[in-house]
């Protein structure tokens, strides 16, 4: 189980050479032109962990397998979009098949490359895109709302679960503001109601801001006005510069630190970008080892033992007995599962264990 993160922003914003970059192809074309992504392109890449690759060391692993995260490149929106304005329609209808939203940002000067608005404003251009957003949004729950007080005066239960969530989204959009703002402190079936609405502003958002190759390593002063804008909305900001990362791209693993050393930097900007939208979704890993293969899987933080399982197998989850849990830290301090046996650090967890990022499970279930 991975997340699917559409890489949304105005045309012109870097869109298509992050996304070219992060899943190492040429699959997006990236051109000097508004619109060049039409169909959205979809591609997927594994999740740098370098726990993965000491926990197969230890267990003479055979094979290696990371999970894999999904990024789906949005066509470029524009003023209007929710009227239908450029690609308004396809781009709406696209962001609401994610899980997150990554929201590129212009945050570097080009004369050569132009901007839609003829401007570099990117706290403008996110909200821009945020409004074309919540217009989309108060259209459809206007739309729907009605329905609904109609229902619940009649006793609908239904109606009457879904509407304080509507009510409440309704309100925050009639104010200029997102629904994600709900999902703060919500409950999990809240939760539920809200994501069942299928609004687009209930995505969460991470802000990637794109910079010029001398600002990667240290920002400029574009970035520290979307950090502050993140911060006031509780969102997570990342600088890259899609540029350095296309370079990166298409180096070998050598090269690539050479080359990242010298601009400063120690890592590439996927690694970066993974790791904020782990954090923006609330996931963590847990791992499987054995001499077959070693496996990284993804829950989202708070999953109990069962409904890890059921990430391998729904057989797992169904018949589910209780989980064999090493902690990552024990299993390499000791060299594996035997040792940790010995020393007692493998534990028997029931079905009501919460897994803990880092865990090395072995189930035991009925078939």
């Amino acid at each position: 189980m991975g997340f699917k993160c559409g890489i949304v922003g105005l045309p012109n914003v870097g869109k298509s050479t992050l996304f070219n970059a992060l899943t190492r192809t040429a699959a997006a074309q990236a051109a000097n032109y508004p619109f060049c992504t039409i169909e959205p392109n979809t591609g997927e890449v594994a999740v740098p962990d370098p726990r993965l690759q000491k926990i197969a060391a230890i267990g003479k692993s055979k094979e290696i397998i990371p999970t894999r995260i999904s990024f789906v490149d949005i066509a470029g929106l524009v003023r209007g979009a929710s009227k239908g304005e450029g690609l308004g329609n396809q781009f709406l209808a696209n962001i609401r098949e994610v899980d997150a939203i990554v929201h590129v940002l212009r945050c570097f000067e080009d004369d050569d490359i132009t901007h839609v608005e003829g401007r570099i404003d990117p706290v403008a251009d996110a909200e821009t895109v945020e409004t074309e957003l919540m217009l989309a949004d108060l259209e459809s729950l206007e739309r729907r709302i009605a329905q609904f007080r109609k229902r619940a005066s009649g006793k609908d239960k239904e109606a009457m679960t879904v509407l304080p969530t509507m009510e409440a989204a309704l309100e925050l959009l009639q104010a200029g503001k997102p629904t994600r703002i709900l999902l703060k402190g919500i409950s999990p079936e809240d939760l539920r109601i809200l994501q069942g609405l299928n609004l687009l502003t209930s995505h969460p958002v991470l802000y990637v801001c794109n910079v010029a190759e001398a600002d990667a390593a240290t920002g400029n002063e574009h970035t520290s006005v979307v950090e502050k804008m993140a911060a006031a909305q509780g969102a997570s900001t990342v600088v890259i510069s899609a540029a350095i990362e296309a370079e990166v791209a298409q180096l070998s693993d050598e090269e690539e630190m050479e080359f990242l050393a010298s601009l400063g930097l120690d890592e590439p900007g996927l690694n970066k970008v993974i790791r904020a939208g782990y954090e923006l979704l609330q996931l963590i890993t847990y791992f499987t080892v054995g001499p077959k293969e070693a496996r990284a899987w993804t829950v989202h933080k708070g999953a109990r033992a069962p409904q890890a399982a059921g990430v391998i197998h729904t057989d797992f989850e169904r018949g589910f007995i209780r989980a064999q849990t090493i902690a990552y830290n024990d299993f390499v301090a000791l060299g594996g599962e035997v040792a940790a046996k010995e020393a007692g650090k493998a534990r028997d967890e029931g079905k009501e264990y919460v897994v803990q990022d880092g865990d090395i499970m072995l189930f035991k279930f009925n078939t």
